[in-house]
């Protein structure tokens, strides 16, 4: 069965704009996450997600995001959820709804900042560009 996941990245920096204008990012050490939605997630797989992410221990000297205050760039991306079995046109059909997935992403984000993290957001639904310099490469799915 599929899961709530992100992709994470640790980054040196990061930004996400829309029509040019900058809605977030960092300019010291932190993670970008890229997170999706499927139909059977719920707010607990949220706060499951959230947990995750800020104890994982990726930063330098292998601390957490908690361990170092890093910030996060949150940006939803229901891309994640692609089903290329058939063909070459990816489906979208396993990710899930506007209705569904955005309270869900903002249940993430709020049990970050709960949990005391910085978080910066990109625009849900928008058409956003997301720069980063990714550090090391240190980057990795997380799926709960």
């Amino acid at each position: 069965m599929a899961s709530m996941r992100a992709v994470v990245q640790v980054a040196r920096s990061a930004s996400v704009h829309v029509d040019g204008e900058r809605l977030g990012g960092f300019d010291s050490p932190g993670i970008v996450v890229l997170v999706g939605v499927t139909h059977s997630d719920t707010a607990a797989d949220a706060d499951r997600l959230a947990e995750k992410i800020w104890q994982l221990r990726i930063m330098d000297d292998e601390r957490s995001a908690s361990d170092v205050d890093a910030p996060l760039l949150v940006v939803s991306q229901f891309t994640l959820y692609a089903e290329l079995n058939k063909g070459r046109r990816p489906s979208w059909s396993a990710a899930a709804p506007r209705p569904v997935s955005e309270p869900l992403v903002e249940a993430f984000i709020a049990a970050l900042r709960q949990r005391g993290a910085t978080v910066e957001t990109g625009q849900f639904g928008a058409d956003m560009q997301v720069s980063l310099i990714n550090d090391g490469p240190r980057t990795l799915i997380v799926e709960v």
